[in-house]
């Protein structure tokens, strides 16, 4: 057979493999393997490419994602080589449906922008279409349903364009799935509906298993249980056929849900099992967080407190774990996507001198996109937080000594994870907008003692004494920012036992100066660890840095944790120094001007006194967290009225006066930002009413327009003391404007 025969057979060859991928998966991978032989026999780089691209395709549905990754980047050498812009698009769409199935949502979501931006330039609308619904996708993993939303109906505009029906009722899925959460059952089902026609129609066999889990969905939660089992039944038989391991690990999730309903628990238990186990063998991190906190929820009901912690830790590590995952892969592609995205920046304002002010608009848009993804990223991972963090809180009042190590344990898990989030989203914000401190009266010998009590199993683990130090000078009380001295503390500490194998570490805290009410401490952090050679110390502060001396992966971290103690420091207007030996020790310190306050309310019988009988809405969809903050409230006295969505919380406050209204910003059908604005800003007997956000949205602050409405944000995970606290000031201001002449 000579060359033109055997280019002609390949290209007929992957033709046939991706018309059969719906019906025959395995199928489709012997043909794309025959093709890729037959292309590397006479070293055709552009069929090899394109064969590459297709049974990596193919691979990662089938969740070979470790082969899938592996062909994805051959194919994008070939293509590169060949300039070919619609075939590197092809492999990245791959990689990028690898990532976010994987819950590397940052990189899914760099992947898939720059497929979308290549197909969008060549009007390529078939693929288009594909990479906006998993865009969408990404976006309602990491709770944007506004975004989500968005990318889904531009999904179908570019379906509608490209004739075909197929990728059109792709969108409808998930869709159902937004209407559903809203609350929206009819419409939901109209859709899920519509979307199984389709796929009966076009004989797609694997996005009709898709269509008839969103319909078991909808029955679900209309309690149509026999509907519902039926569609997750059949979906889960093609899914297996197929073996799409994704769609398997969905359909046990979702049918566990099922028999938790029907109170069927140790069915949903054995099949939440096996979703964990699915997940675990095919890195599904998502399925397995899913299926963790679903079995912790059923022991906690059960009052099984050991397993039920058990579980909650597994979902809390799964969580840490994405964390650190994302991280890892956002350091080793930072450079060759920085460098990347530089080049092609270049290249661009080259070629297209004449059009600067499209390029500033894209600039912006990109700026933007950007700042809703921390928002996103922000509130989805501390949201879960707080309830984790609340749920401790509760636990930790209870007499039962078993359990008190587990919680503990719990404890120092959610402090640490918390650290390693917030370290993420300050090197993601502070070198790209304005970051303020949140100063607020601190108890700062008890705030000392805490951070000690977070570090000692560290220190007591590798056999060293941690010590600290405060000089009887050093006032009790001062306004601070204790999130972001937390961290800074926090990382000097953790890297001080991090690197001291014997001997100890101590935070020693002096004054320097005084004037008035305003006192400049000395804090030093000394220990007697490896030490830091010379040449290597003014790195130190240096974004990814680590040094050469450092042996192992263990002890080197990210190498972003100076970095933002130094960026903090510098936030506080001050420098941070460093002193150290090899075989010695090292120390570093800084100066911290506080102005001294009067003593923060703590909680207590006598202080809560004046809450009691007061009325509160609390508006908050998330049931843990809504939950966690009514039996506090509760504790202290508080009457509370709860809102699920923003659009209730206005028909609270339009009916009877109460005294607070706690608002979480990120909710359904109307978000806190426009709640508020409406309550302050239309005729009802609560327009002048203290409002709280309740935000695990770092940026909130940031909105002008919206802030002005509240009062005061509180920061979730939220702190007990804070949030009492603030309820004790409250009150005190209310009473000296009663006291006030007039």
């Amino acid at each position: 057979m000579n060359t033109k025969k055997i280019q002609e057979e390949v290209l007929l060859l992957l033709e046939q493999a991706y018309n059969s991928r719906s019906n025959d998966l395995d199928g489709s991978i012997r043909i794309g393997s025959k093709a890729l032989d037959l292309s590397r026999k006479i070293y055709n780089k552009s069929l090899i490419a394109k064969s590459l691209s297709r049974l990596a395709l193919f691979y990662m549905v089938r969740g070979e994602n470790e082969k899938s990754l592996h062909m994805s980047e051959e194919a994008i050498a070939y293509f590169t080589e060949l300039n070919d812009d619609l075939g590197i698009a092809d492999a990245k769409y791959n990689i990028g449906s690898i990532y976010y199935k994987s819950n590397n949502y940052h990189l899914g979501m760099v992947y898939l922008s720059s497929c979308a931006d290549i197909y969008s330039k060549y009007n390529d609308y078939h693929n288009e279409s594909k990479v906006l619904k998993s865009l969408g996708a990404i976006h309602e993993f990491i709770g944007d349903q506004k975004s989500a939303k968005n990318s889904y109906n531009k999904a179908i505009e570019a379906a509608h364009k490209a004739k075909n029906i197929n990728l059109e009722s792709n969108a409808y899925n998930p869709l159902s799935g937004i209407l559903l959460k809203q609350g929206k059952i009819k419409e939901a089902f109209e859709m899920a509906e519509l979307s199984i026609k389709l796929k009966q129609e076009t004989g797609d066999t694997r996005g009709y298993a898709f269509a008839l889990y969103a319909r078991g969905k909808v029955y679900l939660e209309s309690e149509h249980f026999i509907n519902a089992e039926k569609d997750f039944s059949e979906a889960l038989a093609i899914h297996e056929e197929f073996g799409d391991s994704f769609g398997i690990g969905m359909c046990y999730n979702k049918t566990a849900c099922l028999h938790i309903k029907k109170g069927e628990v140790e069915l949903a238990k054995r099949l939440l099992l096996k979703a964990i186990k699915l997940s675990e063998k095919q890195q599904q991190a998502y399925i397995k967080q899913k299926s963790c906190y679903a079995l912790y929820k059923i022991y906690k009901q059960e009052k099984q407190a050991e397993e039920a912690l058990v579980y909650l830790e597994k979902y809390i590590d799964q969580k840490d774990n994405t964390i650190t995952s994302q991280t890892s892969k956002i350091i080793e592609n930072y450079e060759a996507i920085t460098q990347k995205k530089a080049l092609a920046l270049e290249e661009r304002l080259q070629q297209e001198k004449n059009d600067i002010s499209l390029k500033r608009e894209r600039a912006e848009q990109a700026t933007k996109l950007r700042q809703e993804f921390i928002s996103a990223m922000s509130h989805e991972i501390r949201t879960p937080l707080n309830a984790i963090i609340g749920i401790i809180g509760l636990l930790e009042e209870r007499p039962n000594t078993n359990e008190k190590k587990l919680v503990d344990s719990l404890n120092f898990s959610a402090k640490n994870l918390l650290r390693i989030i917030n370290n993420i989203l300050d090197f993601s914000k502070l070198d790209s907008e304005k970051v303020q401190l949140d100063k607020h009266p601190l108890f700062f010998d008890t705030f000392l003692n805490n951070i000690k009590q977070t570090y000692i199993p560290l220190a007591q683990e590798k056999g060293i004494a941690l010590s600290v130090i405060i000089a009887p000078k050093v006032a009790r009380s001062y306004l601070a920012d204790e999130t972001k001295l937390f961290q800074i503390l926090g990382n000097l500490l953790s890297n001080a036992i991090k690197f001291t194998n014997e001997g100890s570490v101590a935070m020693i805290i002096d004054i320097k100066d005084s004037h008035k009410n305003t006192d400049t401490l000395h804090i030093r952090i000394k220990d007697t660890g490896i030490g830091i050679p010379e040449s290597e110390q003014a790195k130190l502060f240096d974004s990814f840095y680590i040094p050469t001396s450092i042996k192992t992966r263990k002890e080197g971290g990210t190498g972003l944790g100076l970095a933002i103690v130094n960026k903090l420091v510098e936030l506080h207007d001050s420098k941070i120094k460093t002193k150290s030996k090899v075989g010695v020790g090292s120390e570093f310190c800084f100066l911290l001007k506080l102005e001294q306050s009067e003593m923060p309310a703590l909680q207590n019988s006598q202080l809560s006194k004046s809450l009691e009988g007061k009325k509160a809405i609390l508006a908050e969809d998330n049931e843990i967290n809504a939950l966690v903050m009514t039996r506090v409230l509760n504790k202290w006295g508080l009457i509370i009225e709860r809102a699920k969505n923003g659009t209730e919380a206005v028909e609270l406050a339009k009916k009877e006066k109460v005294d607070y209204i706690f608002m979480d910003i990120h909710m359904p059908e109307m978000n806190g930002f426009d709640a508020t604005e409406y309550i302050r800003t239309t005729n009802n007997p609560n327009v002048d009413t203290r409002i709280f956000a309740l935000t695990a949205d770092l940026t909130a602050v940031n909105d002008n327009h919206y802030s002005k409405y509240f009062n005061n944000f509180l920061w979730k995970p939220i702190e007990l003391d804070r949030l009492f606290n603030a309820l004790i000031q409250t009150e005190k201001s209310s009473r000296l404007e009663l006291e006030s002449p007039s």
